[in-house]
């Protein structure tokens, strides 16, 4: 339990941390950044698998780099929905989602 709640804080610095580098990405408050993480973790488990099968063919055609769109509108999506976070354009959703993977991947492996 108390791993689960200490990986929740760090991908909520992380949320922050990636809103300070990219411009277009802003969070309120760490409160809002927690908020963020239930919202992402939903709309991972939720919603994604749902877009990932609709748009196999187009990301097999493109040899997986689709996914990347996917995990954008994705992190777009959690922008839409939280209060307090807000994404302003596609490119900063790409590239916000971009380093959210990369980073999140490095506290996977620590």
């Amino acid at each position: 339990m108390l791993n689960i709640i200490l990986r929740w804080l760090l991908y909520a610095l992380l949320i922050i941390f990636v809103s300070w580098l990219v411009p277009g990405i802003e969070v309120d408050n760490f409160l809002s950044a927690m908020f963020v993480c239930i919202i992402l973790a939903l709309v991972n488990a939720f919603i994604k698998p749902f877009v990932q099968i609709i748009t196999l063919p187009v990301t097999i055609l493109t040899l997986g780099l689709f996914s990347l769109v996917i995990n954008a509108l994705m992190f777009m999506l959690a922008g839409w929905i939280t209060p307090g976070f807000e994404v302003e354009g596609f490119l900063s959703a790409l590239l916000g989602s971009l380093l959210l993977s990369l980073f999140s991947l490095a506290v996977n492996k620590i």
